[in-house]
């Protein structure tokens, strides 16, 4: 964006104004929600409820893709309507909720939205639980019903103590046993959608915080948060055409291609749930389900599906840019990439500028507790500000504060807070973790941040990742960018590693790509010409597997730190 770059910032605050004004399709208004007053969208549907209804209009569109699977609208709603029929048979009211336990099927898909329909609240079970783990959970949220695949029955079988506490549902499972009802079973009667009122700032999902250490904590995301996250990604699509096309006078095509999503990471995390599923099923588009994520694999769905979009972590993005099918797959049908979930480092947003012929750069920054994102930013916005997340969308209040609170002026570095309707109510049985995370409804959201002049957002790291070296802050965001812009690199992490001198050193997890070779002494000189010689990396460990991911896709620091900081101590 060289020439008029300011008439474009110009422009996408007009947009911005005009969208959200009196009579805007995206009006924001004052509401009392929950004993605050928060910023809220006027024209939002009530509930999780009625927007999923009105996707009937889609009827015979293609919906759900899994392989040689196919659904349509219609006959997901013919599912849908099922499965909440069943529910209510079994005594599920407003207000319970039921436990999914499984990979992205597209059950998944369905079961949420039967649940969403009946007020019942679903509770997202992270696939790789542990029993122990799963355990807890099951404890913590105390669904009635929990629909499970193969593996998370076999897992199930493990906690002795839940057997017979709650009704098991099987997906595809042949053979599940006499305690288990078939999936087969639940929608074989059939059934017309329950007629249920449903409140908009009760419970639409409980999403647990993906953690590195101790039990997670189960997030309570609302039927008014989750509606106010969709608006948010509508509102990001609208204000951004409506500003360019007035800047550079480009009108877009009457008719939008019809999204053709590709979901990657898993439906029990806002990423993929409340961003990508929700936004492609609002504009009657397709979800494209992988079992696992491959980026081989991706490829081929991409070319097969004509793929417009894909919803995962910015690694995944990388991988597939790097990956050697990529310049002799079909990737044509693109027309955005990069993700969510974590920062998009800024070499990669322009490798997907220069590498990707139809598609532009795009990322949406959140959380768990946001039910999504926070901010949002796409194409040449993106281009002209690669370190940003984007502007914070219009239901939030935006702030930067100090280690005591306090409001840090305009420009400057300190946590970011925010405020409004997408901001859940609370975690489950914690009150004392709510209240240290949500002061008179402001969100901490841990990530140390800047704002600028036009509203845009810049993360500086997650505040707990800072490492402090001789009293000298090192943010590890900034030193990954440094590393990833050496060709040979892959994939990086950057730790905080004990140092009896200074407190902390900075420690880095690196894989090279294949075939390329790099000495740990090569790598310091190339960080060193970029970045003060107290960020350069003082440790670099080469490994040869891929960096450990959580099942949201992000890196292990905590376990990668642990692994290797003991190999320090005897270097």
């Amino acid at each position: 964006m060289e020439l008029g770059r300011e008439m474009h910032y110009a422009e996408l605050k007009k947009a911005r104004e005009e969208l959200t004004g009196p009579g805007g399709a995206f009006e924001i208004e004052v509401a009392d929600v929950l004993g605050h007053r928060l910023l809220n969208y006027k024209n939002a549907p009530p509930s999780v409820r009625e927007f999923w209804l009105s996707t009937v209009q889609f009827a015979e569109r293609p919906y759900l893709v899994y392989g040689d699977e196919r659904l349509t609208y219609a006959d997901s709603h013919k599912q849908v309507n099922a499965v909440a029929a069943w529910l209510v048979s079994q005594g599920v009211k407003p207000g319970d909720r039921v436990a999914i336990a499984m990979r992205n099927y597209p059950e998944w898909m369905l079961i949420y939205w039967a649940c969403v329909s009946i007020g019942v609240a679903v509770v997202g079970m992270n696939a790789w639980w542990t029993p122990e783990e799963m355990t807890y959970a099951l404890n913590d949220s105390a669904p009635k019903v929990m629909f499970l695949d193969a593996e998370r029955l076999e897992r199930f079988r493990e906690c002795t103590d839940l057997a017979g506490k709650l009704k098991l549902v099987g997906v595809r499972i042949p053979d599940a046993g006499p305690d288990v009802t078939s999936w087969s079973d639940v929608i074989a009667q059939g059934g017309d959608m329950p007629d249920v009122k449903v409140d908009p700032d009760s419970d639409a999902c409980i999403f647990y915080t993906s953690g590195t250490t101790g039990f997670p904590k189960g997030a309570q995301l609302t039927h008014r948060g989750c509606v106010a996250n969709l608006m948010n990604m509508m509102f990001a699509g609208a204000s951004t055409a409506l500003a360019m096309e007035r800047a550079t006078g480009l009108v877009p095509p009457a008719t939008p291609p019809i999204p053709v999503t590709l979901i990657t990471t898993p439906l029990f995390h806002v990423t993929a749930n409340n961003c990508g599923a929700y936004a492609a099923t609002a504009a009657g588009g397709t979800l494209v389900l992988m079992y696992r994520w491959d980026a081989g694999e991706a490829l081929r769905m991409i070319e097969r599906e004509r793929v417009t979009g894909m919803s995962g972590v910015p690694v995944m993005a990388r991988e597939l840019i790097n990956h050697p099918d990529f310049a002799k797959t079909d990737t044509s049908s693109l027309t955005a990439l990069a993700g969510g979930g974590a920062q998009v480092p800024p070499d990669l947003v322009l490798k997907i500028e220069a590498q990707v012929a139809t598609a532009r750069p795009s990322t949406g920054y959140g959380m768990t507790e946001t039910c999504g994102i926070i901010t949002s930013v796409s194409g040449d916005f993106f281009v002209d500000k690669p370190d940003t997340a984007g502007p914070y969308m219009p239901n939030f209040e935006a702030k930067c504060v100090d280690d005591d609170g306090n409001t840090v002026p305009p420009g400057q570095v300190g946590e970011l807070w925010v405020k409004g309707s997408s901001v859940i109510k609370g975690y489950i049985n914690r009150p004392e973790a709510t209240a240290a995370s949500i002061t008179d409804g402001w969100l901490h959201t841990g990530d140390v941040a800047r704002i600028d002049e036009n509203g845009f957002i810049f993360i500086v790291d997650r505040k707990k990742d800072m490492v402090l070296r001789g009293g000298e802050n090192v943010y590890c965001a900034e030193v990954e960018a440094t590393i990833y812009r050496h060709v040979a690199v892959a994939e990086c992490c950057v730790f905080g590693v004990a140092d009896e001198r200074l407190g902390e050193e900075v420690g880095a997890a690196v894989v090279l790509k294949p075939g390329k070779r790099v000495s740990d002494s090569e790598l310091r000189e190339h960080c060193a010409v970029i970045m003060a010689k107290h960020k350069v990396p003082r440790y670099i460990w080469f490994l040869d597997e891929a960096l450990p991911r959580n099942a949201s896709g992000k890196f292990l620091k905590r376990e990668l730190r642990d692994r290797l900081s003991p190999k320090v101590e005897s270097a």
